[in-house]
């Protein structure tokens, strides 16, 4: 019996120190690639500020926006717009000393420090975001409490700066729901047509695999729950529960482009999971629409500022290239720089 206790003691203890392992080698890919892409970024914005001066909106700056756009598009795909490639040159002009950039940083943090007009003040959310280690909410939160107007104002500004941990601490969700998922384990080529249902069977014959993808703590609850409402009859995909959030995870799988209506569908059946089927101890209910395609605009205009419970991951059925990861990961961020 103690033999057997002590292996099972061991076996933990190498699985946590695996986990370390993994989990450390995880954070610093994810770090690099977010690094080079914010490098790459600022580049292409001094280059076209460079070439069009002052005013990219005159006449020759837009001329070369649009030639840019066009052949940067053939060559490389989505993602270099006119509106982003401007962006990239705000991103440059507002940060014009290459040394200044925070390796820490991500585009969703420069996204909104870009939205603040006063330098002094930028200054200090980056120094401060990248010394804090704030994530994108805790920064968010910061510059709409006015946290620089209030720390210069105090007399005690520990207490200032130590507040946000107790309002806005770091959300345990933004660790758990990824965007985007791949599941190249599938075996789906490239452009193959599948509908949703075909979908669902495989990622519940490959079960394992899908929960690995998914990450920690989850739990597979169903497939295809079936609820009633006015005497229609709804389903939800598939139905997990993450023993670290302490919640159910709801999924509902979309082929094509994603729709307001898809997020509102995923909305009514986390308001149902919320108000009758939560059990004591639990937190409220997520839910999760992967989608072959996302616009970050319906998603942003679909919900509630504040929302915490609906989110929506593009999924690849293949492992995608690094440039097409790099892309997800930090390119869609700059989209919306200009919203």
């Amino acid at each position: 019996m103690d033999n057997k206790l002590q292996i099972n003691q061991n076996a933990e203890q190498t699985y946590l120190s695996i986990r370390h392992s993994i989990v450390s080698a995880q954070h610093k890919l994810s770090a690099a690639v977010n690094a080079t892409m914010v490098t790459a970024y600022w580049e292409i914005g001094e280059q076209i500020y460079k070439a069009c001066g002052e005013n990219d909106r005159a006449e020759y700056g837009k001329r070369l926006l649009e030639y840019l756009s066009q052949q940067l598009t053939a060559e490389f795909g989505t993602g270099f717009t006119v509106r982003n490639l401007r962006a990239m040159r705000q991103f440059y002009c507002m940060f014009p000393i290459r040394h200044t950039l925070c390796a820490e940083l991500s585009c969703s943090h420069y996204r909104l420090l870009m939205r603040i007009p006063d330098e002094k003040a930028r200054a200090f959310y980056t120094e401060e975001c990248a010394k804090s280690a704030w994530s994108v909410r805790q920064l968010e939160r910061q510059i709409h409490t006015m946290y620089y107007q209030r720390i210069l104002a105090s007399q005690d500004k520990t207490l200032v700066a130590a507040e946000i941990q107790n309002t806005e601490p770091k959300p345990e969700y933004e660790k758990i729901v990824k965007d985007p998922y791949v599941m190249e384990f599938l075996q789906i080529q490239p452009d193959t047509h599948v509908y949703e249902g075909q979908l669902e069977q495989a990622l519940i014959d490959h079960l394992q695999h899908f929960l690995l993808e998914l990450g920690r703590g989850f739990s597979f609850v169903a497939r295809q729950k079936k609820f009633t409402l006015d005497g229609q009859n709804f389903f939800i995909d598939l139905v997990f529960y993450n023993y670290i959030l302490k919640c159910f995870i709801l999924i509902d799988l979309k082929m094509g482009k994603l729709t307001h209506q898809d997020l509102e569908q995923m909305q009514m059946y986390v308001n149902y999971y919320t108000r009758e089927l939560m059990n004591e101890g639990d937190t409220p209910p997520i839910g999760i629409v992967p989608c072959a395609d996302k616009g970050d605009s319906v998603v942003k205009y679909t919900l509630p500022e504040d929302n915490r419970q609906i989110f929506a991951s593009k999924y690849f059925t293949y492992l995608p290239t690094e440039e097409e990861l790099k892309r997800e990961l930090c390119l869609d961020e700059f989209h919306k720089l200009e919203e």
